[in-house]
């Protein structure tokens, strides 16, 4: 049976790190309505981006661009995209499962390669048997421009030298509070929408031909894609930490309720002890 001591230590160390987990809640509340509202302002154009490209696309013809051709996917490459901290619950994890999941399905008919944004990705599947194309681990949520451009660049060069034949990307999609969207989707090659153009329209004339206009759209595509995922991770993330740490804090009072309860009940039980030796005294100095 523990002592008051130990009861009263073990609630001193429940009630730190309760503070420290409502510390983590107050800090990831602000990092997540910041995210949110780059997410919010930035979808509008992460989403129409791939109709409005798909349509003159579909204009300049199959031929326009390298990154256009469609081909039997006998390698991939998986652009997967996670967090470097822990405690925001299974994030990371059900990301990472499914991911596996996906890929093992397609190893079946095709060579797996890895792209990898985050630690937890890195140490992942640094265990699995897999070859790591490109990794970057160092403080995911301060990836800058830079490093998204060299990160594009190099997945369009292994489509455009024939080095893969299929580029897919992995994140968590922000769709709530409490849980995010495991997405999956196709990021080369870029997809030639045929309802996407209209029929009744009227095909531009390119100067000086159908190549020159991509040269600078599909580079600010790929990179506008790749930045809409690490965006909607990062805002997934600190809600599913803000959401962690709130439940972490709510388990930590329930524990220091329990305990409090069992110091109460054990220092009753001393009490009581004391007064009925008390009380037997007295009737033995009576007698």
């Amino acid at each position: 049976m523990p002592t008051l001591i130990d009861l009263r230590r073990r609630i001193k160390s429940v009630k730190n790190t309760q503070q420290i987990t409502k510390a983590m809640k107050t800090v990831s509340t602000a990092k997540f309505k910041k995210a949110q509202r780059g997410v919010v302002e930035g979808r509008p154009q992460w989403h129409n981006a791939p109709g409005f490209l798909a349509r003159i696309s579909r204009w300049a013809g199959a031929r326009a661009h390298p990154l256009f051709a469609v081909r039997d996917e006998k390698n991939i490459l998986v652009l997967v995209v996670t967090s470097d901290k822990g405690l925001c619950g299974a994030f990371n994890s059900n990301l990472l499962s499914r991911t596996l999941d996906f890929i093992r399905e397609k190893e079946s008919s095709s060579a797996v390669a890895l792209a990898l944004v985050g630690k937890k990705a890195v140490n992942f599947f640094r265990k699995q048997p897999y070859v790591v194309d490109w990794a970057y681990s160092d403080k995911v949520d301060k990836l800058g421009a830079g490093e998204r451009r060299q990160l594009a660049r190099h997945l369009m060069r292994r489509y455009a030298f024939l080095d893969t034949d299929g580029v897919y990307i992995a994140y968590n999609e922000f769709k709530s509070v409490l849980a995010p969207r495991i997405t999956i989707t196709k990021l080369l090659p870029i997809r030639l929408d045929a309802a996407a153009a209209e029929p009744q329209a009227v095909p531009p004339d390119w100067e000086p031909s159908g190549f020159a206009p991509f040269e600078s759209l599909i580079p600010g595509y790929v990179e506008d894609q790749i930045g809409h995922a690490l965006g909607e991770s990062l805002a997934a993330e600190q809600a599913a930490r803000m959401m962690a740490m709130d439940n972490a804090s709510q388990n930590a009072e329930e524990l220091i309720t329990g305990l409090v309860l069992g110091l109460n009940k054990i220092r009753q039980a001393g009490i009581t002890k004391e007064l009925l030796e008390i009380m037997t005294a007295v009737e033995a100095l009576k007698q």
